[in-house]
C-alpha cells in the first residue's frame, strides 16, 4: 500500500531554517542526515529519510503552500505539547494550540520561519 514517505519545504533563508529545524527535530532525536545539493538538510530517524527544507529547484522563491500541511506523529500529548513549545520557542507562528480536535485526536499546528504550516498529533486509544 503507498503511504507517504517523506516531505519537503522550501526556504529562502536556509542557513535560518536549518537551525531551526536542527534545534526542533534535535530535541526530538531527528538527525541531519544529510546536506542536500540547494544548501539545505535532509533530516531523519533509525536510517529513514522524512523531512526536507530546501531551496526551490527551479530557483525561484520559495512560498509557503497555500492549503499545504505537514503533520509529524507524536507519541501522545505530552510530545505534541513539547514540539509545539519547541517550535514557537524558536519563532514558529502559533496556528492552534496543542488540544484535542475530535475524540481522539491531539493536535497542535505552527508556522515556521517560512510561513510552512506544520502540525504535531497524536493519536489516543479510547479517547
Amino acid at each position: 500500500m503507498a503511504h507517504l514517505e517523506y516531505a519537503t519545504v522550501g526556504s529562502n533563508a536556509l542557513e535560518q531554517a536549518k537551525a531551526f529545524y536542527d534545534a526542533l527535530f534535535g530535541s526530538f532525536g531527528i538527525t541531519p542526515a544529510f546536506d542536500h545539493p540547494t544548501g539545505g538538510r535532509i533530516y531523519g530517524k533509525d536510517g529513514a529519510f522524512f523531512f526536507g527544507v530546501l531551496g526551490p529547484f527551479d530557483k525561484q522563491a520559495a512560498t509557503a503552500g497555500n492549503g499545504t500541511m505537514i503533520g509529524f506523529r507524536c507519541e501522545g500529548p505530552t510530545e505534541v505539547d513539547a514540539f509545539h513549545t519547541k517550535a514557537l520557542s524558536l519563532g514558529a507562528q502559533d496556528e492552534g494550540a496543542p488540544g484535542y480536535r475530535a475524540p481522539q485526536y491531539y493536535m497542535s499546528y505552527f508556522r515556521d520561519l517560512d510561513g510552512n504550516k506544520l502540525c504535531a498529533y497524536a493519536v489516543l486509544p479510547n479517547a
